[in-house]
């Protein structure tokens, strides 16, 4: 059985990094959310900033409708993306969701470099993260077929992980 394989997790948890490293593993081609929408749409803190989140969210879930239906991919997701129910429907009909966890430290480490996260400019960063963290990880624990820790691992090291525990299914 042919599937694509999805990543999901908090922003700054190495999604894409990792999505990256799993494609060339598997000789899949690989997409990020963000990227497509970003690629087509403009900047994302610039859709956020003139639009509203409901505008990208919405985006979001064209681009998830569209992957969804393609084989053998990997599928780097939005942080947010997982809190539609729609959204982690379609991922599920035909792929493996890996929920790529990490430690709030190891977050903030992480995404305080990047200014361009349009959902830490609400308020100071590390709490707005704490609150999203909260909020998400139970919806990303409950959509994931694998949890697969990062703190203190290599992108190489979790991308091995992923493709060690599918080859594991299969069997």
């Amino acid at each position: 059985m042919v599937m694509n394989i999805v990543l999901c997790g908090m922003m700054g948890v190495g999604k894409s990094t990792v999505g990256i490293k799993v494609a060339e593993l598997t000789r899949r081609r690989w997409f990020d959310t963000d990227t497509v929408i970003a690629d087509r749409h403009g900047r994302i803190s610039d859709i956020f900033e003139y639009y509203g989140e409901a505008h990208f969210r919405e985006l979001e879930a064209e681009v998830i409708r569209k992957l969804s239906k393609e084989d053998e991919l990997v599928i780097s997701t939005g942080g947010g993306s997982m809190m539609n129910h729609e959204n982690c429907e379609l991922l599920k009909q035909n792929g493996k969701i890996f929920f790529l966890k990490a430690s709030v430290e190891t977050l903030l480490k992480r995404v305080l470099i990047d200014e361009t996260r349009p959902l830490l400019r609400v308020n100071s960063t590390d709490e707005r993260l704490k609150e999203l963290l909260a909020e998400r990880t139970p919806v990303y624990e409950h959509v994931a077929d694998y949890v697969v820790a990062t703190d203190d691992r290599t992108p190489d090291e979790v991308a091995e992980e992923i493709v060690s525990l599918l080859q594991k299914a299969k069997k």
